[in-house]
């Protein structure tokens, strides 16, 4: 191999070095060109009247409830009834053996029939002597006694008929009547049973069904809260609907038909911290049994300006309060702390922090940041299930 030239040597080494500065330059990217405003997707807020309620659980109960005992002893010897059947008022149920109460009422009548019989004479004896002792043909001792003796008679008379009065009452007590009309269950006896007067288990119970209660419990912090919302104005009453109340089902499904709030009670329960409701649903198909499990959605009243924000565009901070972020007059991104007050469908209730006008991001979040500029686009928001507004229900307090 030849040796190598210093100009070889020096043609290689220029070479080399500029091998190097081209593979340098190849390696440096060019400027970014300027980017614009992020565009996200926006949602104008707009006051809208929404009726609100709250949706609250309880349990229905009967409209009336008559436990049927016996007031006499005996034994039963007619069941008259088929169990689980409408029965109407009056109606025979039982029928108690009458024989010792008819044969109580037959010797109470008797002992009456002979204290009558004894009631005259003694009266007669009484006057003759009264006459005699004013011209002292007798003494005054034996017209006393003869008038003592009348009104002992006259005693007798009427305890007699008072016995006829209880014993006839004990007789009575021997068919055991419906008190009221409804539906009637099992029977707790037999025929051929004893049972004894004013007994601790029934021997049947009768419920009204038509109409049936329902008794749910709201939170006595609600009810101050919604005082103070009716008085300072936030809300108003809503007239002949207030009183209103629709029904759910255990199963989630909507009672057909409309009930009215009949009375708020007025104690509060320590153990609890709430309050009963009690309203009043027509049954006539016996759907609601006493003690199933409903919800009652109450009207509590009408926001004639309520602000209505899209779920998607708030979120909470480290603290977890909820913001939202709003596009200002300036096009530069906000960021808003908000109170809300429930969720409404997919919406959040805001009682402070937007209005009338206000542009909340709901789409694009992930790329901006309070203070950019951004460029606002209305957001494509799907239609609501249902085709229309989702009803104003407290399903979660977000305070």
């Amino acid at each position: 191999m030849e040796p190598r030239t210093p100009f070889a040597l020096t043609l290689t080494g220029t070479l080399a070095t500029t091998a190097l500065v081209a593979l340098a330059g190849c390696g440096r990217s060019a400027p970014p060109p300027p980017r614009g405003p992020v565009e996200v997707g926006v949602e104008t807020i707009h006051a809208s009247r929404v009726v609100l309620t709250t949706e609250l659980p309880g349990r229905t109960a009967a409209y009336l409830v008559a436990e049927v005992r016996p007031q006499v002893n005996g034994i039963i010897q007619k069941r008259l009834f088929q169990e689980g059947s409408e029965v109407a008022a009056d109606s025979l149920l039982y029928q108690i053996d009458p024989a010792p109460y008819q044969a109580a009422y037959d010797q109470a009548k008797a002992a009456l029939a002979v204290a009558d019989a004894n009631l005259p004479a003694t009266r007669l004896r009484a006057e003759r002597l009264k006459g005699l002792v004013e011209i002292h043909a007798v003494g005054q001792q034996d017209y006393d006694d003869a008038a003592a003796a009348l009104l002992r008679a006259q005693a007798s008379v009427d305890s007699a008929r008072a016995a006829v009065e209880s014993a006839r009452i004990n007789l009575s007590y021997t068919p055991l009547r419906a008190p009221i009309s409804g539906r009637i269950g099992k029977s707790s006896v037999t025929v051929g049973a004893l049972v004894t007067a004013y007994q601790p288990t029934p021997l049947a119970v009768i419920q009204k069904l038509d109409p049936i209660y329902v008794d749910v419990t709201q939170a006595s912090a609600d009810v101050l809260r919604l005082r103070r919302n009716l008085e300072s104005g936030r809300l108003r009453h809503g007239g002949e609907t207030e009183s209103r109340v629709s029904l759910l089902l255990e199963d989630g499904t909507p009672y057909p038909r409309e009930g009215r709030l009949q009375f708020r009670d007025v104690t509060v329960d320590p153990t609890t911290g709430s309050v009963v409701l009690r309203m009043v649903f027509p049954n006539p198909d016996a759907t609601l049994l006493p003690g199933m499990y409903v919800r009652a959605v109450v009207e509590e009243g009408v926001n004639e300006k309520a602000v209505l924000a899209p779920q998607q565009g708030i979120t909470r901070d480290l603290k977890g309060s909820a913001v939202a972020l709003v596009v200002g007059t300036d096009g530069k991104v906000q960021q808003r702390l908000l109170t809300v007050d429930r969720a409404i469908g997919d919406r959040w209730l805001v009682t402070d922090g937007l209005g009338e006008g206000d542009r909340v991001i709901v789409e694009g979040l992930l790329k901006i940041r309070p203070g950019m500029p951004v460029k606002p686009v209305p957001a494509a928001r799907p239609p609501a299930a249902g085709g229309g507004p989702a009803p104003a229900t407290q399903a979660a307090a977000a305070k």
